[in-house]
């Protein structure tokens, strides 16, 4: 069991409050729906799980199985088995996908690695995800559409194999086929390896393949309501604006358990 959470956490950026009082627990085997408006504070929750240099932790708590994380770089953190997949996936000129992989892997597993046992399992993710076999010797996202990054990234999910994934709009710049390959897949990862994850989105199209046990509304910084799948489709009829703060019912077991 692998438990993220995140105590009373306030984060700025070039002085300007993100997140404030934010408060989450995410354990193994369980997905979380993040939804919002834009400008809430989604992707910047995102970004500082994994540590993002640019925001500043001005109070809280980031704990992953009981240690706190707050001063762990990046690489630490991914170390430990947390993984995101970004927004905006960034290129990377010069190093393919292959090698980034294989580099990344290698680093996991240590004496353990194979690489027969590495190409046999690219190779086969490749397939699952009906990716071009000649994207592996490519640069990393270089060239890539909006669609085969975000291939790309759940490529990167399951070779690596993390403990807790946080997906950033995955959905985004996905056609409808490509949608329903990354969401199945998602949940294919999900049901084989059982970690905590957390979706970020705006849209009930990509819920319609990975089913969140609880669903969560962001609005200026924090939580104002969460609930299960039906919040969505409250959402999907009304929009934000009908959710005030008031509103805000927590499921006990969610954080007490």
């Amino acid at each position: 069991m692998h438990i993220l959470k995140i105590e009373n956490l306030t984060v700025e950026i070039e002085n300007k409050i993100i997140l404030k009082d934010f408060n989450l627990e995410i354990k193994s085997g369980e997905i979380h729906a993040i939804m919002g408006p834009n400008g809430t504070g989604k992707s910047t929750l995102s970004k500082v799980i994994m540590g993002d240099s640019n925001y500043k932790i001005v109070s809280g708590f980031i704990k992953f199985d009981g240690i706190v994380i707050n001063e762990y770089t990046t690489d630490e953190r991914a170390r430990l088995g947390l993984f995101l997949s970004m927004q905006m996936p960034l290129e990377i000129e010069g190093v393919t996908n292959a090698d980034l992989l294989r580099t990344a892997v290698h680093l996991k597993e240590g004496n353990d690695f194979k690489l027969f046992d590495f190409i046999k399992k690219l190779e086969n993710n490749v397939s699952k995800l009906k990716m071009d076999k000649e994207m592996i010797h490519r640069s990393v996202n270089v060239g890539f559409s909006g669609g085969e990054r975000k291939k790309n990234e759940i490529l990167q999910m399951y070779m690596l194999k993390p403990n807790m994934v946080i997906l950033d709009e995955i959905d985004s710049g996905l056609d409808v086929d490509s949608l329903k390959i990354v969401g199945n897949n998602v949940m294919n990862y999900f049901d084989e390896f059982k970690p905590g994850l957390i979706v970020i989105t705006h849209y009930q199209r990509l819920l319609d393949y990975i089913k969140p046990d609880y669903v969560h509304i962001l609005k200026n910084g924090h939580i104002i309501k969460s609930g299960d799948k039906t919040l969505v489709k409250e959402i999907e009829n009304n929009g934000y604006n009908f959710i005030n703060s008031s509103d805000f019912v927590m499921k006990e077991n969610n954080n007490n358990e």
